[in-house]
């Protein structure tokens, strides 16, 4: 029988002891809900790039889809460390996989390069240009597809990417995604700071900003 049923079966033991029929929860208020929330993104992000990693080395993605993901994960990762860097389980990173036994070589090693293994490391300008393009392309468009439609909330993004765009030398002076980019800015300085793009604005804004990261990543494959 149960440990905790006393004589005749009956279940006195636990009737009298309420607390141990208590659901047990990690919170206990709003605050604690946060910090495990934080933890458990910061766990998924690295968990996903350790496999990620894999997937590549085994040929199961495309160089390309892997840039692409990669890139977005370590974007996802910046924001994700910056949440959880004030508890006393993750003062750094290497604390934080240490405590949750997570077993995350690579994606440890993706994050200090801070770059997809395959954009090269060539010292210069090229490889930071090109990891920033694709990060500013996919924080811009997750930024819309979560509503968020303000020109102070988009308009600094877009203007980092073009000047980065521009700073890249293998980008022709008519590559389209600049062209697209250069229109939504020209649309942006008659909108005041806290004004929303319409409904059908942030939907055209997602399209262009689509093509443009695929024109992108097929002009870095046609140079590869």
């Amino acid at each position: 029988m149960f440990a905790g049923l006393g004589s005749g079966g009956n279940s006195s033991g636990l009737e009298n002891r309420p607390e141990l029929m208590e659901e047990v929860k990690l919170y206990r208020n709003a605050r604690d809900r946060e910090k495990f929330d934080n933890m458990a993104d910061l766990f998924s992000i690295l968990s996903t790039l350790q496999q990620l990693e894999k997937a590549y080395i085994r040929d199961c993605v495309t160089p390309k889809e892997y840039t692409a993901a990669c890139s977005k994960l370590l974007v996802q990762y910046k924001t994700a460390i910056k949440l959880v860097q004030g508890y006393e389980e993750c003062p750094n990173i290497e604390t934080f996989v240490r405590k949750f036994k997570l077993d995350c070589p690579a994606a440890l090693q993706r994050i200090k390069d801070d770059r997809p293994i395959t954009i090269k490391d060539d010292k210069g300008n090229t490889s930071k240009c090109i990891a920033d393009i694709v990060a500013l392309f996919i924080t811009l468009m997750d930024k819309v597809r979560l509503e968020l439609k303000a020109m102070d909330q988009l308009q600094p993004d877009l203007r980092d990417l073009l000047d980065t765009m521009n700073r890249l030398s293998i980008l022709p002076s008519d590559f389209e995604g600049k062209q697209k980019v250069q229109i939504w800015l020209d649309t942006f300085t008659t909108m005041s700071a806290s004004e929303e793009l319409t409904d059908e604005q942030a939907r055209q804004l997602t399209h262009d900003l689509e093509v443009g990261y695929n024109a992108f990543n097929r002009l870095l494959h046609e140079d590869s």
